[in-house]
């Protein structure tokens, strides 16, 4: 290809790129917007693989990683559950800071990539090595670290070192000291030192970053790093020359620090607070005495039956997923009960907090897997009013989200964070495993609220015992 026809290639793939993000702002047109996203990323690939940057002896290494690539792609298409679709973003992530940080290096000990440049453009490439491995490196450890703890294999207890803050400012002051040395060295050899030590760093400070932040947070730390992986992508672009990189590294870059803030809003946090540290629990396991005050009560429990019966009643019902639904992979019985129920005219919603689950969307992917009908999915703001108008409201594998403690309680370590006020209904039903508390690890006075019932167990046999009951 020539350069202009690659030029042309990567003007129509930026485009698709574009309207793959629009599609994917709405659940309706979040499927054309995969496809302009797919055929985008065909076209940018081929653009580039054929395009004159490309030697041809180096063409059959090119399309054997491709074919590799795609062999493991689709096989982790086939055999990842919805569950691990947090993890598996992270775990891409990661990849992508990996890249940064090689192309860096490439970049780095490569000699032909200076020769023709002026004393200020090789300046300005230099910074972009470095900045590039810098984003790179913190991208690919807080990465694994977050892939850690989604997979359960790290705690989900935020690890606050003493003087954290001191360390990352030193960190900070020893990497722009190092940046100074590495632009001002003769050689590569004389570079070397400076662009390992801050390699070690960064790899550090990606750690320790994310190991700081606690379980509650760890939906915002999924589109932080997203937005990581664009930066260290777009800094990849820079090293590499190619605007398309840069262009798509600073679309993605840009809109996952949108959904980031948008997200902390949603949690009544700031991005600098859940950087530094968030609150969150190693297990989930109910949370000892202190602090704030503990809920007081006895919680009511209810048989499959008795939800059976109380949804036959009842003419309006709202349903609020959280994690455990996932987890029981019940989001095709859930489907079931709402189809059983519109058949008997009762008008069934869901409720969606912007933070349910692992990841940003993780139920609206599940309800959309189930076939659940777009048109009845709900963001929170858009129907907490209707909650006192609502006959039962029905938690399925949601805590944090439901707790009332961030209204009532100001001591409560979630105050302020706006939730999904199930509450207020008339009957609520909460399907639990057991008493233990959420991802946050604190406790929920709505299990103890007179108008609540718990209904312990698997969260999809004691639904596929609901829907038994329902068509009985």
């Amino acid at each position: 290809m020539t350069a202009s026809f690659v030029t042309v290639a990567y003007l129509g793939a930026t485009i698709l790129f574009i309207l793959c993000l629009g599609g994917l702002s709405n659940q309706e047109t979040s499927r054309r917007g995969n496809l302009y996203g797919i055929v985008g990323m065909t076209i940018a690939v081929l653009a580039t693989v054929f395009g004159p940057q490309v030697m041809t002896a180096g063409l059959p290494y090119i399309i054997g990683a491709m074919l590799v690539g795609a062999v493991i792609g689709m096989y982790a298409a086939r055999v990842v559950q919805m569950t691990q679709m947090p993890e598996l973003v992270a775990l891409m992530h990661s990849l992508v800071g990996l890249a940064a940080v090689l192309v860096g290096y490439a970049n780095f000990i490569d000699p032909a990539v200076t020769v023709g440049l002026t004393p200020a453009e090789n300046t300005i490439h230099e910074i972009e090595m470095y900045v590039g491995v810098l984003i790179g490196a913190i991208t690919f450890s807080g990465s694994l670290i977050a892939f850690g703890k989604l997979a359960g294999k790290i705690g989900g207890k935020p690890m606050l070192l003493p003087a954290r803050h001191w360390l990352n400012l030193a960190g900070l002051i020893a990497v722009i000291w190092f940046g100074y040395r590495f632009v001002a060295a003769h050689g590569v050899a004389e570079a070397m030192l400076p662009m390992l030590v801050m390699t070690v760093i960064a790899l550090l400070f990606g750690v320790h970053m994310v190991m700081a932040i606690g379980g509650a947070d760890m939906p915002v730390v999924v589109s932080m790093l997203n937005s990581y992986s664009g930066w260290a992508a777009a800094a990849t672009g820079f090293m590499l020359s190619n605007d398309l990189l840069i262009v798509v590294g600073a679309l993605v870059g840009s809109s996952g620090a949108i959904l980031s803030y948008i997200m902390c809003n949603a949690m009544n946090r700031n991005f600098v607070s859940v950087i530094a540290g968030g609150f969150g629990s190693d297990g989930g396991a109910p949370k000892a005495a202190g602090g704030s005050a503990a809920p007081e009560g006895e919680v009511t429990p209810i048989s499959a039956v008795e939800t059976a019966e109380m949804l036959k009643e009842a003419k309006e019902v709202i349903i609020v997923p959280g994690y455990g639904m996932a987890v029981a992979q019940a989001q095709h019985t859930v489907h079931d009960i709402t189809q059983a129920l519109r058949e008997r005219g009762v008008n069934v919603r869901f409720g969606i907090h912007p933070v349910a689950g692992r990841m940003p969307g993780h139920m609206n992917v599940l309800l959309a897997e189930a076939k659940v009908p777009y048109d009845i999915v709900f963001e929170m703001d858009e129907l907490n009013e209707d909650f006192p108008n609502a006959d039962v409201a029905m938690v399925i594998g949601a805590n944090d989200i439901v707790n009332p403690a961030a209204q009532e309680d100001p001591t409560s370590p979630i105050a302020g964070m706006p939730v999904l006020e199930v509450w207020k209904a008339k009957h609520s039903i909460v399907m639990k495993r057991s008493m233990a508390s959420g991802y946050a690890g604190v406790d929920n006075p709505l299990f103890y609220k007179d108008n609540n019932r718990m209904l312990f167990g698997d969260a999809k046999k004691m639904l596929d015992e609901v829907l038994v009951a329902l068509k009985a």
